[in-house]
């Protein structure tokens, strides 16, 4: 159903970047520049909403993952998002969230609505992009696979992770407990998770919460002061430790 072709190739600074689609799906996949004949981990991400694979989150995580690491990263556009058309369903939701926001009203129920939505259509595509990276050479199907997405890509990346076996340790953060604190329950790989303790949209309660669901043995909860999007920059490298720890490369 999906089939994974290249369509770009360029390397800059020490890392490799090879935009991707599948089927119709486009992606990005961040590798280091001077392939080494060892295989490396994989960390999947999944950006924020109204973002997009390429995204200055995206593309500074990734560079941490690849230059500090040696790992791959790879990032598919949200249903909706980047290079993907908008549905009516999609527009409705903007308009929709946008008319919350304006009115000064909650803006929660739709995201959690909506992301929910995007998140039944990106984690079928998320399992086939895991599919088709592992044939590569260099990543392998038994290497060890990560995953790190922030608001609507722990809205994403959770009920993947939920059912997705081949995850072994994953960074979440930042969004509403109500779909997917039931989904969490089903986790029990190491987790790290982000919260920002003066969220204007995400109750101390809801983000404590989520955390708490997780059925990880092993879970660390990093709070900072500060509003939704103020999350402190050193959370991104505190993430790349935990994946170095968590994600063992070949001997």
């Amino acid at each position: 159903m999906y089939s994974l072709q290249f369509t770009s190739d360029s390397p800059s600074n020490g890392i490799r970047e090879r935009g991707f689609t599948l089927g119709d799906v486009p992606g990005v996949l961040w590798s280091p520049a001077s392939a080494a004949a060892d295989r490396a981990p994989l960390v999947l991400m999944a950006h924020g909403g109204g973002n997009h694979k390429k995204h200055p989150a995206m593309s500074g995580r990734a560079r941490l993952l690849v230059t500090g690491c040696g790992f791959h990263v790879a990032v598919l556009d949200a249903p909706g998002h980047g290079d993907r058309p908008r549905t009516a369903h999609d527009e409705a939701e903007i308009a929709e969230l946008f008319r919350a926001r304006a009115a000064g009203e909650p803006e929660g129920p739709i995201v959690v609505r909506y992301n929910d939505h995007l998140a039944d259509l990106a984690v079928p595509e998320y399992r086939a992009a895991l599919d088709a990276l592992q044939e590569l050479p260099e990543i392998g199907a038994d290497g060890p696979v990560g995953f790190w997405g922030i608001n609507m890509g722990t809205a994403i990346g959770l009920p993947f992770v939920a059912t997705e076996p081949r995850i072994t340790a994953a960074v979440f953060g930042q969004h509403w407990p109500d779909t997917l604190a039931e989904k969490a329950k089903r986790i029990t790989i190491p987790i790290e998770y982000d919260m920002q303790w003066d969220d204007e949209h995400i109750t101390r309660e809801a983000g404590l919460a989520l955390f708490d669901a997780f059925a990880s043995k092993e879970k660390s909860l990093h709070v900072n002061s500060g509003k939704h999007k103020e999350l402190p920059r050193f959370e991104a490298d505190s993430a790349a430790r935990f994946f170095a720890r968590h994600l063992p490369r070949s001997s």
